[in-house]
């Protein structure tokens, strides 16, 4: 457990969050969280959190393996899920990074002392549900999700939408937690106008990034010389489907 409730730094201007999400479709807002909240958010993600391996299988689906899953497969099998991934993402949509189902481990109650499952209850509390909608204007949003992620290098999600099979979702969002990362190690957020990078966003520490969707973007590939992995919570604020 973390020492202390989940709460939102007291001093966010959400109004003025507000203008910039209407005129630009975006907004990142820093210092999301207190910095002692935040430190002990980075410290589950960076120490404590089982990650799940996911990638993109031909159909665009995802495929997970648990820990104990992936760390007991051959070494050529692990081989031929990279240089299958890798080939999918040559032509088209592909994506391969580490994972924490949240919502799912939080209903099926998996993982009972990881200290985030309070951050799932926290992202639909009256306080996170009314910051959100707010500042996206989204009044129909009934919930919202999430998974943690870990970007290590080699890691990338290519182009996509966000649209979703129910087009339910109304936003996206990234909660970043990555420490003093260098623009030259990659995992940037990148909003794209066709082949054009339009904005984009280095991987930072105690943000939150949202975003209406559809919106066209990409994670690139964190380098092999990256010096730390690219933590953050990410998913969508939704209508009920």
């Amino acid at each position: 457990m973390l020492s202390k409730p989940l709460k939102l730094n007291p001093e966010h201007d959400v109004q003025r969050y507000k203008q910039n999400y209407e005129r630009d479709g975006f907004v990142r807002v820093e210092n999301l969280f207190p910095s002692d909240i935040a430190e002990e958010i980075y410290d589950a993600l960076s120490q404590e959190t089982p990650w799940y391996l996911v990638h993109s299988d031909h159909a665009g689906k995802h495929q997970y393996f648990r820990p104990e899953e992936w760390d007991a497969k051959p070494a050529s099998e692990k081989q031929a899920v990279f240089q299958g991934t890798h080939a999918r993402a040559s032509i088209g949509f592909a994506y391969l990074y580490l994972c924490y189902p949240m919502i799912r481990a939080y209903i099926e109650k998996r993982d009972p002392e990881w200290p985030l499952h309070c951050m799932t209850e926290f992202l639909n509390s009256p306080e996170m549900l009314e910051f959100t909608k707010t500042i996206t204007s989204e009044t129909t949003v009934k919930k919202i999700d999430g998974q943690a992620t870990l970007y290590a290098p080699g890691h990338f999600l290519n182009v996509h939408d966000d649209t979703g099979d129910d087009a339910e979702r109304r936003a996206a969002y990234v909660m970043g937690f990555s420490k003093d990362w260098h623009a030259n190690w990659g995992g940037h957020l990148l909003f794209l106008d066709g082949d054009d990078i339009e904005k984009g966003f280095t991987p930072t520490f105690n943000s939150l990034t949202l975003f209406k969707v559809p919106r066209t973007h990409i994670v690139t590939q964190v380098t092999n010389f990256a010096g730390a992995g690219r933590y953050s919570i990410t998913g969508w604020l939704r209508d009920d489907p």
